[in-house]
């Protein structure tokens, strides 16, 4: 049974700042953003960024967002530290800037440990090219390899999440997609590596969600699934099922039959266009909720497996929008 537990972007909850906080000056502070979206009905878990969420003391940072009533479910490695990690952290030409790319991530996952969310999602959108001639291919590629293997093993009791990404910053990734980043997995060999995939990165990487899911499935495990949505030309960050209503409810469905049981992230950008972000975590949630329930109903004969195994995209369709809009056609 696929687990109803939902996490959430903690920057989100600086969109309209004036409404929660009216007459500060200043930005909103970590703990802050934690109150914030603990008021979210439904939310049970939130990421934090590593290093600039969790400060000196990872310790007592969890003990204040667990006291705020929500659940760490992991860290997430942000590279900002070094302005030279812009042309790469694990892959960058500077053998000192990869090396501080390393260590800060050792770090990271320390503090993960010590936090009681033994998660470390790791997004290289820096880790890429930009210009044909600009890169050595196979030695980018020994590079990331070496700093990732290096970084899974500092601490086998911490699950190191891979999240894919076709570009962004750089104009082209390292690993842009779920294919890549199961070969990357595979050169390492380590047993606590996986996958977090974004629905909208799966979008404009031209993938399936559901079959990248089911890939991560068979091949290494889905560590972590960010929800979302969007156009399939860029990260829109768009409200879940907000274009891609199918395609969202065959995911779930999908890592339902997988077994996938950790918190589903959500990875949206209220904050961009100015959204109450409370509002829009909530309906995040209802719509996931709603979507599951009609997976359910799906579920509940063999109609929907019997069309897909025959590959009768018409029965297919015509069971999943009933389920979805019902009514007589």
């Amino acid at each position: 049974m696929l687990q109803t537990a939902f996490a959430t972007r903690l920057n989100s909850f600086a969109s309209r700042p004036e409404a929660a906080w009216p007459g500060r000056a200043g930005k909103p502070g970590v703990l802050d953003l934690v109150a914030r979206a603990a008021t979210a009905r439904g939310l049970t878990h939130v990421d934090l960024n590593y290093p600039d969420h969790v400060g000196g003391n990872a310790v007592e940072t969890a003990r204040a967002v667990r006291d705020l009533g929500l659940e760490l479910n992991g860290l997430a490695m942000r590279y900002y530290t070094e302005p030279a990690f812009k042309l790469g952290a694990f892959t960058n030409p500077d053998p000192r800037v990869r090396r501080a790319a390393i260590d800060l991530t050792r770090a990271g996952i320390d503090a993960a440990l010590a936090a009681g969310a033994p998660l470390m999602t790791i997004w290289l959108g820096q880790d890429g090219y930009d210009y044909a001639f600009q890169a050595d291919y196979a030695q980018l590629w020994d590079m990331e390899i070496s700093g990732l293997r290096e970084v899974a093993a500092h601490a086998p009791e911490c699950l190191i999440s891979i999240e894919y990404k076709p570009n962004e910053p750089r104009a082209y990734s390292l690993l842009p997609d779920a294919a890549t980043t199961l070969l990357a997995i595979r050169d390492i060999g380590l047993p606590n590596l996986g996958v977090t995939l974004d629905f909208a990165h799966s979008l404009y990487a031209d993938e399936q969600p559901a079959l990248a899911a089911a890939l991560i499935a068979r091949h290494s495990r889905l560590l972590g699934v960010h929800l979302n949505d969007g156009n399939g030309k860029r990260d829109d960050g768009l409200m879940v099922a907000a274009v891609n209503t199918l395609k969202t409810l065959e995911l779930l469905r999908q890592i339902r039959r997988d077994g996938y049981d950790r918190p589903l992230y959500f990875d949206t950008f209220p904050d961009l266009t100015g959204l109450d972000p409370v509002r829009e975590c909530e309906a995040n949630i209802a719509t996931v909720q709603r979507l599951l329930s009609v997976a359910d109903t799906l579920d509940a004969s063999n109609a929907l497996e019997a069309a897909i195994s025959g590959q009768d995209a018409v029965g297919a369709l015509e069971l999943v929008q009933k389920a979805l809009i019902g009514g007589s056609p």
